[in-house]
């Protein structure tokens, strides 16, 4: 593919800026290539896409600040105008879902997250029941509304609702049970149940803070870090996660240095514990004098491990990246980073925290307040979700969960989800 085109068209460009781009689209340019062409359908459609990816990474050149992320900033683009691809596709197929996600349940850098795993399970369905379900969940079609449209009676579309509906709930992602009770059910530390703890805001200014966790996992990235943690539903206030870390050694990732951290996570579910991500889910993370970030990450699925990089735009950034460019989480954090100053009493132990709140800038359609002592420690984090985000029994959030604590913030309503705290306040 020639790129003629799109410098004919920016021909007002300074010549520097070219030359650079040029440069640096050289050194990974197959590998923009192969992921377009593997992520669309024919060689026509890829040519397609690639144009407008290094159309796109041309004219926005200028506001990339760190070049040596150039790589993994292209595979975003290219990312982006794939599912741009096939979003016009399905809109104008109407039904097709397909290729849209290769999602699955994660959990992400910012806590537990469900990710694309209802548009991966429709496109696992037949196209009679994808139809059906994508009508009435995903396009808010009425019954009568589906009946005009396929030409059939009103009571057919319900009993085809209702099969669609057990087809797609036999096949969402379950996680699965484990051969027999782990270690790290046998060495689980924190209460079965959240403690009760007060929260009061301080008339003191708030002070600095330099916290070195790693976004939604509270472990420090550092040679001999050792981290349990627990997360409790609200309002039962049980526990229904808990994961053990540990920093187990350096590694590098694409030339970065870093170190590797094992995480061994157990879930409990309709009353018993069971292994999660097969037990273990593994991360290489740096630490720096001003940032923090993930690397890598990896989990099981069934006996398949999984491996995503800082290079993986699609598979890894939406979860894993953090900060403009993947530069990662800030760690020295000013007095007006935070909310203010609060006490928290838990355990009956007393701390004097900042809050640190993420409005929907790390985890969309969430908000969470993280209150952290003097040495930059989680002592509670506590999760909240936007009503209005999408939920697999197709429900608002204050519906399904009436009973927990709700906030009004810049006009929209999150319901108290869980809460995390880990061992570092026993």
């Amino acid at each position: 593919m020639n790129l003629s085109v799109e410098y004919h068209v920016f021909i007002h460009k300074e010549v520097r800026d070219v030359s650079e781009f040029e440069r640096l689209l050289a050194e990974c340019r197959g590998a923009v290539e192969r992921f377009v062409y593997y992520k669309t359908p024919t060689k026509a459609d890829g040519e397609d896409v690639l144009q407008e990816v290094l159309l796109a990474a041309f004219t926005r050149f200028d506001a990339l600040r760190d070049r040596s992320s150039f790589k993994s900033w292209l595979l975003r683009i290219a990312a982006n105008k794939c599912n741009d691809f096939y979003r016009a596709r399905a809109k104008r197929d109407e039904i097709s879902l397909d290729a849209l996600s290769d999602a699955e349940l994660v959990q992400s850098a910012d806590g537990i997250a469900e990710r694309d795993a209802v548009l991966e399970t429709l496109g696992s369905l037949g196209e009679r029941d994808r139809e059906m379900l994508t009508l009435y969940y995903l396009r808010d079609t009425p019954q009568k509304g589906i009946a005009d449209r396929l030409g059939i009676p009103v009571g057919t579309v319900k009993s085809r609702l209702f099969a669609a509906k057990r087809s797609f709930m036999e096949k969402y992602p379950k996680p699965p049970k484990p051969k027999g009770e782990t270690s790290i059910i046998k060495t689980k530390k924190l209460p079965e149940i959240l403690p009760d703890y007060t929260i009061t805001r301080s008339d003191a200014p708030p002070f600095a803070v330099k916290c070195e966790e790693l976004l939604g996992w509270f472990i420090v990235p550092k040679l001999g870090e050792k981290l349990n943690w627990a997360a409790y539903d609200m309002p039962e206030r049980k526990i229904t996660e808990y994961v053990e870390m540990e920093v187990t050694g350096r590694a590098v990732v694409h030339g970065i240095e870093g170190v590797s951290i094992t995480a061994s996570q157990a879930v409990y579910n309709d009353d018993e514990w069971r292994v999660k991500n097969g037990g273990g889910r593994s991360f290489v993370a740096q630490l720096t004098d001003t940032h923090v970030r993930f690397l890598a990450e990896s989990h099981m699925r069934g006996d398949v491990r999984l491996y995503h990089t800082f290079l993986d735009g699609d598979t890894f950034l939406p979860n894993w990246g953090v900060g403009e460019d993947n530069c990662g989480k800030a760690i020295n954090l000013a007095p007006d980073a935070t909310s203010g100053r609060y006490t928290v009493e838990i355990l009956g132990k007393t701390y004097d925290t900042v809050c640190v709140v993420d409005d929907e800038d790390y985890n969309s359609g969430h908000y969470s307040e993280q209150y952290l002592d003097a040495n930059g420690r989680t002592v509670l984090w506590r999760k909240f979700v936007r009503d209005g985000a999408i939920t697999r029994f197709n429900k608002p959030w204050s519906e399904l969960l009436p009973r927990n604590e709700k906030r009004q913030i810049n006009g929209k309503t999150y319901v108290h989800y869980y809460d995390c705290i880990t061992d570092y306040i026993l």
